[in-house]
C-alpha cells in the first residue's frame, strides 16, 4: 500500500520559538503555528476557524527559526506528520499528540516585529533554505537514541 506524508502550512507563530539541545548537541526548536480558515456561512455571516499546530524544527533550521522568528510573525513550513505517544506519569493512561516535523521553511515577510522603528529582520538569512530541500540535511532529524529535551 502506498503512503504519502506531507504537510504544507502558512500561519503565524503563537509563541516565541523554544530552542533546546539534545544531550548529543542537536538543536531542536519547538514552535506553535496558528492557521486560520475563513468562509461565509449559509446565513451570509463571515466565519473563522483557527487551528493550532505544534511543530518541531531540528538542526540548523531550528536555530535559524529561533534566531529570526518571534510570536506573531508569519511562516511557511513544509514537513511531515508524526504521532507521539507516551504514558502519563500521574494517571498511567496512554496519551498521544499529533505534531509536524519541519523539513523546510520560508519566511513570509520582512516587517519588523515591533513598532519601535527597529530595522527589519532579513527576509532570508544566508543559512536558511530558499527552496524546499529534496532530502533533509544530515543532522536535521532526530537520531535514534537522542532524547528530546521537552
Amino acid at each position: 500500500m502506498a503512503s504519502f506524508n506531507k504537510v504544507i502550512l502558512a500561519g503565524n507563530l503563537t509563541r516565541d520559538p523554544e530552542l533546546r539541545y539534545t544531550p548529543k548537541g542537536t538543536a531542536v526548536a519547538k514552535i506553535g503555528l496558528a492557521v486560520s480558515r475563513t468562509w461565509t456561512g449559509e446565513d451570509g455571516q463571515k466565519k473563522e476557524e483557527v487551528s493550532f499546530i505544534d511543530i518541531e524544527a531540528w538542526g540548523r533550521q531550528g536555530e535559524v527559526i529561533a534566531q529570526y522568528m518571534k510570536k506573531g510573525r508569519p511562516l511557511l513550513i513544509e514537513g511531515r506528520l508524526k504521532l507521539d505517544t507516551w504514558e502519563d506519569k500521574n494517571t498511567k493512561q496512554k496519551v498521544s499528540k499529533l505534531k509536524v516535523v519541519l523539513e523546510s521553511f520560508s519566511f513570509i515577510d520582512s516587517k519588523p516585529s515591533d513598532a519601535g522603528g527597529s530595522a527589519p529582520a532579513p527576509s532570508r538569512p544566508a543559512s536558511a533554505p530558499s527552496a524546499p530541500a529534496a532530502e533533509p540535511v544530515e543532522g536535521d532529524a532526530p537520531h535514534e537514541g537522542d532524547d528530546v529535551p521537552f
